[in-house]
């Protein structure tokens, strides 16, 4: 179960079942979905000599070339289609569908085919974001997706239906047609797990694989019950990279500097071959990255010194046989040289270590006095607006039901810091979507795994574990699982549950409302892990995005917007963001 291999494994083949000169045409989401996996030198070097969009007008005739079309059976990108193969630029057209195509859109493309150059049309199912091997994201967010309809248990409908189709692609990409298990508190999530239950049983010839020892299990559970994580400050490569820059499809917008005035556009890849540092450290601590860092900078000076004693006809031979690997090394290096200085200066600068230590108080400790005095006095300090935010998020959810909670002191400390109305709301719509009486557990209670701290876990050097206490939630659940603890009362089948209780092998867990590269590392870890290796069990992670604190806190101030104010959380958000304009 290796989701980028399943996405290659289509690309190649779209590729390699088309001879000769190829352009490729792509859409908005195809374009995103392929640049994951492959690089433009690797289109090249299979005769792809030319990529562009598909809703690109402005393209000129190639008629030698064949044509493939890779894109999402939208009716935006039907039309763009049709409109295509009524002015045919290139001399053959096969078209590929990432998801189920409908036979209405097929028939349309049929009739505006009168020149004939249409020679096959295939669903290749690769509709969703491959991330890491085992972590994929649908890219549901703002501003092109809304989440949230006008409630917070309610779907806008074109996010249902995306995520619906992007399950559906999943499975149909692995090959899987399991048992669906949903959070029983998560009428998103039941809802979802009943439009993926409808379409593999109306799609069923899709569906008939070659059955194991045991079925496979889509689990699907919901943000609200673990809002936390995605609010804490990271301290693994990957994650740290997100939260402190963002990582969008791959890629990595440095700011500008004093050396690069513009900025600079960096590619993240987990590939070992495309870069081997980022693929092994991804998942290092802070700590441990700076060690390796300069072992990797060590490496590129000792191979540069011997690139610089070229003195024989061998010596020659040798360094242009072996340019294009120290070329692609020498961007490498100065690629996470750069990173790894800017989260530097990020977290000295936004005064994160201290920050941090806070908000594992908050999430994993019960000590109201000592956190509100701590809270007060960093809200009182020079530190970034969506520090102060998490803050009083992390105060807000932890002593919610506390008699002594002092959050609307919190709230007017943040709008007298100058924080805008309509971000200080979004902690009390926080609270609406993700409070006590909305969890389904209790998140902060002294004998759940989120009221003890971790132990014996390996630190950053040089700080204490007080950082990274915090576990996220799945933990818990993947390990219920693995040793069939998770009860129906809690995580209920969406139709009838098996006859007898089995061991789960292949699992696909997918959060509703966005997955964190925290939990990314809790998968990878439990994957790892002898305990599931022992028994078999694998597991791939997706969401409905890939979120930080940033993008977390976003999406519910924006859904919280459209929500209708019947609850007491939704009336008592508006009227404080009324109050605070």
């Amino acid at each position: 179960m290796d989701v980028i291999k399943a996405v290659q494994n289509y690309v190649n083949k779209m590729i390699a079942d088309t001879s000769g000169m190829k352009a490729l045409l792509l859409d908005v989401d195809t374009t995103q979905i392929i640049s994951m996996v492959t690089t433009q030198s690797t289109l090249l070097s299979q005769e792809v000599f030319l990529t562009d969009r598909l809703e690109n007008a402005e393209r000129e005739k190639m008629r030698h070339l064949k044509c493939i079309c890779f894109v999402r059976p939208t009716p935006e990108s039907i039309q763009h289609l049709i409109d295509e193969l009524r002015a045919p630029k290139y001399g053959e057209y096969y078209l590929y569908f990432s998801n189920i195509v409908k036979k209405s859109s097929l028939e349309r493309l049929a009739e505006s085919d009168e020149y004939e150059v249409v020679k096959s049309a295939q669903e290749f199912f690769a509709d969703y974001l491959a991330i890491n091997p085992d972590l994929l994201s649908l890219n549901i967010h703002p501003p092109q997706y809304t989440l949230f309809s006008d409630s917070p248990s309610t779907w806008s409908p074109p996010s249902l239906v995306r995520s619906t189709e992007g399950l559906v692609s999943l499975l149909l990409s692995l090959k899987k047609k399991p048992v669906v298990r949903y959070e029983k508190n998560s009428a998103m999530g039941k809802k979802l797990a009943q439009e993926v239950q409808y379409v593999m049983g109306q799609e069923s010839p899709l569906f008939e694989f070659r059955r194991g020892e045991t079925q496979p299990l889509l689990l699907i559970l919901d943000r609200k019950n673990d809002p936390v994580t995605p609010l804490l400050t990271q301290w693994t490569y990957q994650a740290m990279v997100h939260e402190l820059l963002g990582i969008s499809n791959g890629r990595v917008t440095l700011p500008p500097s004093t050396d690069n005035p513009k900025g600079t556009e960096v590619v993240l890849s987990t590939s070992g071959t495309l870069d081997p540092f980022f693929a092994s450290n991804m998942y290092e601590n802070f700590g441990d990255l700076g060690a390796n860092i300069k072992e990797y900078v060590d490496t590129y000076q000792s191979k540069a010194k011997t690139n610089k004693s070229i003195e024989s006809i061998a010596d020659m031979k040798r360094f242009v046989e072996e340019y294009p690997e120290f070329r692609r090394l020498s961007g490498n290096v100065s690629k996470h040289v750069s990173l790894v200085s800017e989260l530097s200066r990020r977290v000295e600068g936004d005064n994160l270590l201290e920050t941090s230590e806070l908000e594992q108080s908050l999430a994993c400790n019960d000590n109201h006095t000592a956190d509100l005095r701590s809270v007060q006095r960093l809200l009182q300090q020079p530190i970034p607006d969506v520090s102060k935010i998490r803050l009083v998020a992390l105060y807000a959810l932890r002593y919610e039901s506390n008699p002594s909670s002092a959050l609307p002191t919190l709230l007017s400390l943040l709008s007298n810091a100058g924080i805008p109305p309509h971000q200080v709301a979004t902690i009390l719509r926080l609270l609406q979507y993700a409070g006590q009486r909305e969890r389904q557990e209790d998140l902060f209670g002294g004998t759940g795994f989120l009221g003890r701290a971790r132990s014996g876990m390996k630190g950053l050097k040089g700080v204490e574990n007080v950082y990274t206490q915090h576990t996220p939630r799945l933990s818990e659940t993947l390990t219920s699982l693995l040793r069939s603890r998770l009860p129906t009362t809690t995580h209920p089948y969406i139709s009838d549950p098996p006859s007898q209780q089995q061991r789960v092998q292949d699992v696909l867990v997918f959060f509703v409302g966005g997955v964190t590269y925290a939990e990314a590392m809790v998968v990878n870890k439990f994957n790892a892990s002898q305990e599931a290796m022992k028994a078999g069990v694998r597991v791939v992670l997706g969401g409905t995005t890939v979120c930080n604190s940033g993008s977390f806190v976003e999406e519910v101030r924006a859904g919280g917007e459209r929500w209708a104010r019947t609850t007491a959380g939704g009336r008592l958000g508006a009227r404080v963001g009324d109050d605070l304009r």
